[in-house]
């Protein structure tokens, strides 16, 4: 299974959240992100590791550690007026993530339901262990 991921999945997974599990699982061939999301995680996550109190160069390397393959803007570019039209009224800050997966044809994994009735297939972190069969169990 390839998948598109958005910036909640992976700053989960990079503090240690079940998200972590289906970036790692074996069914997982390769997830994919554009450089503007994963900008989106580094700034985030440096936040996130002053409020929770977390070694910032732990999760720095944590971020540079996800098996994650980073797509420039210019190969989905094309997707950009579709996705614009679908998401930039609910959130403008997902037309990026929502044309790269447009232009791959593949899944988008995001816990954010802006991606309701987009025509996408979308899955959460959460339907995501079930169908990998991951106990929802900690």
């Amino acid at each position: 299974m390839n998948l598109v991921a958005d910036a909640n999945v992976l700053l989960a997974a990079v503090l240690g959240g079940r998200a972590g599990l289906v970036l790692t699982h074996s069914d997982v061939e390769e997830v994919f992100t554009t450089a503007v999301t994963y900008a989106e995680v580094q700034e985030y996550g440096v936040v996130l590791s002053r409020s929770k109190k977390l070694s910032q160069d732990a999760l720095l390397l944590a971020m540079a550690a996800l098996p994650v393959t980073l797509v420039e803007r210019a190969v989905y570019a094309s997707s950009l007026a579709r996705a614009h039209k679908l998401i930039s009224k609910r959130d403008p800050d997902d037309v990026e993530i929502l044309a790269l997966a447009l232009h791959l044809k593949l899944p988008l994994w995001s816990n954010d339901n802006d991606f309701e009735g987009t025509g996408l297939e979308w899955y959460t972190t959460a339907e995501l262990l079930h169908r990998l069969g991951i106990s929802q169990r900690r």
